[in-house]
């Protein structure tokens, strides 16, 4: 009886330290997909608008809308936002003018 109650502890606190453990890498990729999409962008003063999209495992992407300064001279300083995706398999970020409403 000791035996199997020392199991049901042990399992129970190994699997304490696995949903930290994915906690901690679930936020570690959700930081290195936001650098990636900054980089990406190539804006300046980039930063990111909002939480990110995350789509099922079986798409492999999140989505994450990007905000700065069109490095351009001829941009003249405006602003502009992209819409990152970041292939979450491949860790690369590809991003697109994004102008909702714009035609």
């Amino acid at each position: 009886m000791k035996f199997y109650s020392s199991i049901l502890i042990a399992c129970a606190l190994f699997s304490g330290a696995a949903q930290a453990s994915s906690s901690q890498a679930w936020n570690e990729q959700r930081q290195q997909m936001v650098k990636e999409c900054l980089a990406a962008s190539q804006f300046k003063n980039a930063h990111a608008l909002g939480k990110p999209a995350e789509f099922d495992d079986q798409v492999g992407f999140s989505a994450l809308l990007v905000e700065g300064v069109y490095p351009q001279k001829h941009m003249q300083g405006r602003s502009g936002t992209e819409l990152c995706l970041y292939d979450r398999k491949q860790q690369k970020a590809f991003v697109s003018e994004w102008a909702p409403g714009a035609k």
